[in-house]
């Protein structure tokens, strides 16, 4: 039985995987054996991780949700509590609590192309929905995975994605606003990719997940490649504080983007997303 933790539980760092200069990853376990094995995700769901004398913050579990135990949290060190994660080293602990949210609708996916866009980080919370794909190959179209990033050296998890692009019907775009030495990807924004991924927009849905401005170029470029709004969804990222949909940091609109996202249908938010104030 699956269950949501509202309080926080203790979680014992089991390993780290300083995966740049400013992003690691944080491999977690939680200490009440009892708890981990009932414990369960749905892809695009998250956790709110406790630091003492810091404070707590969302992050997206980027662990396959066939495997909730352990758990995967990929951090970048942007802000106080964040920082103060990304020092933490095997057998230290943090509190948890979650999983929060809604995630993305995997199942609906089902026999059709899955279209994954990413930017920077954004792959984080996608990272999930590619696994749960693979381990269920047969059951889904092609997988086209396109990610961009600013500049080359910010790509993380390279053998990872070398590692999906063997995947039967599976493709691995990758683009870097800047290109270094040794960059074989595209050169210029993730939108510089479509042309490359011949996407069958009349029996697909993309995921999205990423900066605002690049998911809005790239929503409104599957759009005119005549991919139905009700198909398109979105990861959004707002100040999410108690995770419930009780502090009101994270409204957007009449929605909580806590407890009704972070994952929404951009049919459902179009005439909000992208709105200054919103």
């Amino acid at each position: 039985m699956s269950l949501a933790l509202h309080h926080p539980v203790a979680a014992e760092i089991i390993a780290r995987q300083q995966e740049s200069p400013s992003i690691v990853s944080l491999t977690l376990r939680l200490e009440d054996r009892a708890l981990a094995d009932r414990f369960q995700f749905q892809p695009g769901q998250f956790n709110m991780l406790y630091l003492h004398g810091a404070g707590e913050i969302p992050v997206s579990i980027s662990s396959d949700p066939s495997s909730p135990d352990p758990l995967v949290h990929t951090i970048r060190d942007v802000g106080r509590v964040s920082h103060g994660l990304a020092q933490l080293r095997p057998r230290d602990r943090v509190g948890l609590r979650g999983p929060f949210g809604r995630g993305w609708p995997v199942e609906n996916a089902r026999h059709r192309d899955v279209i994954v866009i990413t930017g920077g980080l954004g792959c984080a919370p996608l990272v999930p929905v590619i696994d749960y794909v693979i381990q269920r190959r047969s059951a889904y179209g092609r997988l086209i995975i396109m990610q961009g990033v600013k500049h080359s050296d910010d790509l993380i998890w390279r053998e990872r994605y070398a590692a999906w692009d063997a995947h039967p019907d599976t493709r691995v775009l990758l683009a870097a606003d800047v290109g270094g030495k040794h960059w074989n990807g595209t050169v210029g924004p993730v939108t510089e990719l479509f042309d490359q991924a011949q996407l069958r927009t009349g029996d697909s849905m993309a995921f999205l997940c990423g900066p605002e401005p690049m998911i809005r170029a790239c929503v409104q470029r599957l759009l005119e490649e005549g991919l139905p709004a009700d198909r398109i969804w979105i990861s959004m990222e707002r100040n999410m504080q108690c995770a419930l949909g009780h502090c009101g940091h994270c409204q957007f609109g009449a929605r909580f983007v806590c407890r009704d996202g972070p994952v929404f249908c951009y049919a459902d938010i179009r005439h909000l997303f992208g709105r200054r104030g919103f």
